[in-house]
């Protein structure tokens, strides 16, 4: 319950961090286009009142020098009744830099005066909240700056306007993105929160639950998918575990109990020196059979807990003849027969593979065909195309048709071989060794005919 709760204040976490994100990606996009709104406005407007700036120099260079009948006292006149821009200062000097004319000057100062009085057609230029220009008039041979210094009112009006505009529609913009991430995070974060919900119901006893899979179109829908793949496969994991756990308790238990049960019945009384020889014989015979089923058990288990078993170059004959002379020492006289189709290239008997591993499996098959038949016993190795074959065959009591499906389980056995000892072990530790060397076994059996067992090896 700690780690679901874990998970679902992560998930509120995540919530907020959708959210958080999503509004400072918001806010930097605004800002950065309200900035160059602003510029652009900013630079556009002062283009005009610049040119507008630059005309009002030209009529006064005209007026006062290409037009006589105007003199300076009624230019003067003319631009203090006419409009004119705010906090206007105008001056026109000549070629030495005198000031010949000069109309409300304030800012314009006789240092400005010089640093902008150059060979330049117009020099445009800023003195504090102030835009200027310096426009050059050449007349009768002449040279004459003409200055003109103004406040533009309209700009500074119009972008206190835009600033406030920008300002409260950043905010507004702000606080929809706030609110629409939030119900957007909330509603992409819903089909995990009610992932979390499910997987809340579900524990080692209710692994057959299932989660909705939706159209299996999303990432999150894949989630699901993927978990429910993954709850099959535990699934599939624990039964087995369970069934096997619960096979071996019972195979395990049965021999203990009945070597304690003979034991508490030796003991009982006092018996005879040979009843107690016959006691501990059979003793020694059942602790050999349950020490042979511990070893099968140990075997399966390491098999299924780790898969990285070392592969090498491995002719297929030499792990085959080992398995045939150990079974051979278990059944003296049994007629165990080799076969191999040799080919010119003996690099076609090579496979990649663990020695020791095959030899366990094909003792384990070949042993299988001695306990369940008195018959020869035919082992072949064939050589076809791509692959190589391992056939080992025998003609006993086989295996009825509905229970081969099954004879690769731990403690399966047919049965028309419960009579016979043995543990149902060994097809489990062959299944999973061929498995590790990604080879293919096939069974052939019929009942009262025998059976064989194919493994198929690709190169």
């Amino acid at each position: 319950m700690d780690s679901i709760a874990a998970i679902t204040s992560c998930s509120m976490n995540i919530k907020t961090r959708l959210s958080f994100r999503f509004t400072l990606m918001v806010f930097g996009i605004l800002l950065f286009f309200s900035f160059l709104v602003y510029y652009f406005s900013y630079t556009s407007q002062r283009s005009k009142f610049r040119e507008n700036l630059l005309i009002q120099a030209q009529n006064t260079a005209i007026l006062l020098i290409n037009v006589e009948e105007i003199d300076s006292t009624l230019l003067k006149k003319i631009q203090q009744t006419t409009r004119s821009f705010a906090k206007e200062e105008i001056a026109l000097t000549d070629s030495l830099n005198r000031i010949i004319y000069s109309n409300q000057i304030d800012e314009l100062t006789e240092e400005i005066i010089f640093n902008y009085s150059g060979n330049q057609a117009m020099v445009y230029f800023t003195v504090g909240q102030k835009d200027g220009v310096s426009y050059r008039h050449q007349s009768n041979n002449k040279v004459y700056h003409v200055f003109v210094l103004a406040f533009d009112s309209y700009r500074d009006e119009n972008l206190r306007q835009l600033r406030v505009i920008l300002f409260w529609s950043i905010l507004f913009c702000i606080w929809l993105s706030v609110t629409s991430s939030f119900f957007f995070s909330k509603s992409a974060m819903k089909p995990i929160s009610d992932i979390i919900a499910n997987v809340k119901g579900i524990n080692s006893l209710k692994l057959n639950s299932r989660l909705d899979e939706g159209r299996r179109k999303d990432e999150i829908e894949q989630l699901a998918v993927t978990f429910i793949q993954m709850l099959s496969g535990l699934e599939i994991v624990f039964r087995s575990q369970d069934g096997f756990v619960s096979r071996a308790s019972h195979e395990l238990r049965t021999p203990l109990a009945i070597m304690i049960a003979e034991s508490d019945y030796i003991l009982s009384r006092p018996r005879k020196q040979e009843e107690y020889e016959d006691h501990i014989s059979g003793l020694v015979t059942d602790l050999r059979k349950l020490n042979q089923l511990l070893n099968g058990l140990l075997e399966l288990a390491h098999l299924n807990r780790d898969n990285r078993i070392l592969f090498s170059d491995v002719r297929i004959d030499e792990p085959v003849f080992n398995a045939i002379q150990d079974v051979k020492a278990k059944y003296p006289g049994r007629k165990i027969m080799p076969k191999i189709d040799y080919t010119e290239n003996s690099d076609d008997l090579m496979i990649k593979g663990n020695s020791g591993l095959l030899e366990i499996a094909f003792k384990n098959l070949i042993d299988n065909a001695c306990k369940f038949s008195q018959d020869d016993i035919d082992v072949v190795i064939m050589y076809l195309e791509n692959h190589l074959k391992v056939s080992v065959s025998d003609c006993g009591m086989g295996i009825p048709e509905k229970e081969i499906p099954q004879i690769f389980k731990p403690f399966s056995r047919a049965t028309n071989v419960r009579y016979i000892g043995g543990f149902g072990i060994g097809l489990s530790i062959v299944e999973k060794i061929i498995e590790l060397h990604s080879a293919e076994v096939k069974v052939k059996s019929a009942e009262g005919v025998g059976s064989c067992f194919e493994i198929i090896f690709r190169k």
